[in-house]
């Protein structure tokens, strides 16, 4: 209450940074999953498996932050409930593979622990919020109700497998996708520390980065020779490029001071760091002779085009923004102009890549440039 009351920002504990840190590995364990390549093109199934298991591990993400930020008061029981989960998550990650039947069990009962977990964590703060904060009563609830839904749809899902041989399992996902849309009113009840919520997710974005940055590095293998230099050199500018984006979005253009809720701020990110996460897939694909130009240049434009979309849907959290998109309609002209450059020459990879590394620094030149003609002024 004297936090609330002095207005003090949530600083990001380092325990935090030892918990995101286990999702570097879950992000490669998922993207290693489209490296399975049937006649030059991406295995549907394995790509199928890479989405569902890449947006579980975000949602996971997704429920521990949120419930970190709105109540997280450094206790030792949450701390013991992160290390848990931390342990359980690596069970996911040993079972996310391609042949992911023969480890489903233990991928989905490591799953409905963690949810378990974060159930137990909501309901010790149920507990305390109906004599302290009875106003966080119903929030909270709604949180529990979900959490207990998707738990259900798991142990049901497994069941389901065992006799039909049909994983129903990812259905908890798009229910607690569609709960959170569906109870924006329940979850508006209380706001996030904001603050505290960008850094975190900002944080995460940068491990994503971390991901890319190692994958990239298959660049500079082989021998030294002109096209090994300009892939490597392009490869390094599309990373460095998307990562300023990010950058300059999250230093110059993000109202960090907003009382929200949140929660589209976080449903845009999952999308967010999905898009990067096929990027740093799409990106080492481009180096790749065995994969068809067809698949890795739709696969790198539909990365890229994910990227921008949701980045351009972060316009209502930016400073004094009006609520008109007018203002943006050179990134979606933009966008339009790189799609249809990327499909007329996707039978040249070396001219593909130039056009993403012009198209990823000309995004970042008109951020600058709203910055400085609508942001800056009033700054000063």
């Amino acid at each position: 209450m004297l936090s609330f009351l002095k207005n003090e920002e949530k600083k990001v504990e380092y325990v935090e940074l030892i918990y995101d840190l286990v999702f570097v590995y879950i992000i490669g364990r998922n993207n290693s999953l489209v490296g399975h390549i049937i006649d030059g093109f991406i295995d549907p199934g394995a790509y199928l498996t890479y989405v569902i298991c890449t947006l579980i591990t975000i949602q996971i993400w997704y429920l521990t932050t949120l419930f970190i930020n709105r109540y997280g008061d450094n206790s030792f029981t949450e701390y013991i409930g992160l290390f848990i989960n931390m342990y359980l998550l690596y069970y996911m990650a040993d079972g996310t593979r391609v042949v992911w039947q023969t480890h489903f069990y233990r991928y989905n009962l490591a799953w409905a622990l963690i949810l378990i977990n974060i159930l137990v964590q909501y309901y010790l703060k149920y507990r305390e919020a109906c004599k302290a904060t009875p106003w966080e009563s119903a929030n909270i609830k709604f949180f529990m109700h979900m959490l207990l839904g998707m738990i259900v749809i798991i142990f049901a899902g497994m069941g389901g497998f065992a006799l039909t041989g049909i994983p129903f399992t990812p259905l908890a996902m798009i229910a607690g996708v569609v709960a959170t849309v569906i109870g924006r009113k329940r979850l508006d009840l209380v706001a996030v520390d904001f603050p505290h919520l960008t850094e975190r997710v900002m944080l995460y974005i940068v491990f994503t980065f971390g991901e890319m940055i190692i994958a990239i590095s298959g660049y500079f293998d082989g021998k030294f020779t002109l096209n090994n230099i300009y892939y490597s050199t392009c490869g390094f500018l599309i990373v460095v490029g998307l990562f300023m984006s990010y950058g300059f979005f999250y230093d110059k253009l993000l109202d960090r001071e907003m009382s929200i809720s949140g929660n589209s701020y976080m449903l845009i990110h999952i999308f967010i760091i999905f898009a990067l996460s096929s990027l740093t897939v799409a990106l080492e694909f481009m180096r790749e002779p065995e994969i068809a130009l067809i698949p890795k240049t739709a696969y790198l434009v539909g990365s890229y085009v994910i990227y921008y979309i949701f980045m351009f849907m972060l316009a209502p959290f930016i400073k004094g923004h009006t609520g008109s998109l007018r203002s943006f309609k050179w990134f979606g002209v933009l966008l339009i102009i790189f799609v249809v450059l990327m499909a007329a020459t996707y039978r040249m990879p070396q001219l593909n890549i130039a056009i993403s590394v012009i198209m990823t620094f000309t995004y970042w030149y008109l951020e600058y440039k709203y910055w400085k003609e609508t942001i800056l002024p009033m700054d000063l």
